[in-house]
């Protein structure tokens, strides 16, 4: 009897290090290419009705309606900065409720505690223009589940270079082949 049961716990050990091995297989690797980065426009930026430091946002990302943003951006960007002007934008973050009103999507900032920019997509790049960088080339996920920490375990790597180019692990954020910028920020993190 003992024999056979260590026979058989052993094959379900087997067994079950074959069943972890493909589920690890199946996972897609935690970088940049998990994310879907792409151009938006923002149509128009007000203050948000519940907070002073919010600004709610409406987004052409090249989809049939625009999306509605919520960006704590008060404090770094005047209002008439925030109207009719591209960016590059978050899209697969699971929509949020902000003081009240849903966010979908998350307008990417060079930034320092002291100062924000928002990344400036190249001339000529339109809304839904995707960005891309060079040797991550996964499929981004459908939504970001908020428990793996998917883009919290990204962000850390993205850094703005000296030449004010986005940068992923020391790649390039590239759309149509040319680079995704910081206006005047340098050597600072990307949130």
């Amino acid at each position: 009897r003992r024999v056979l049961f260590d026979l058989s716990s052993g094959i379900n050990a087997e067994y079950g290090q074959q069943q972890k091995g493909a589920q690890a297989s199946n996972t897609p690797p935690t970088d940049v290419s998990r994310l879907n980065m792409r151009v938006g426009f923002i149509r128009s930026a007000k203050l948000h009705p519940d907070a002073d430091g919010l600004y709610l946002e409406e987004i052409d990302c090249g989809e049939p309606e625009p999306r509605q943003v919520i960006s704590g951006l008060v404090k770094h960007i005047p209002i008439e900065e925030m109207q009719q002007r591209p960016c590059v934008l978050l899209l697969n973050l699971k929509p949020a409720k902000m003081r009240g009103i849903m966010s979908h999507a998350m307008v990417m900032c060079a930034s320092t505690p002291e100062k924000v920019e928002i990344l400036a997509p190249p001339a000529g790049s339109k809304p839904g223009d995707v960005v891309t960088v060079e040797g991550f080339t996964g499929t981004p996920d459908a939504q970001l589940n908020p428990k793996k920490k998917v883009f919290e375990a990204i962000q850390p790597d993205f850094l703005v270079s000296p030449e004010g180019h986005a940068l992923y692990k020391g790649v390039p954020w590239k759309i149509n082949g040319d680079f995704v910028t910081a206006q005047t920020m340098r050597g600072c993190g990307i949130k």
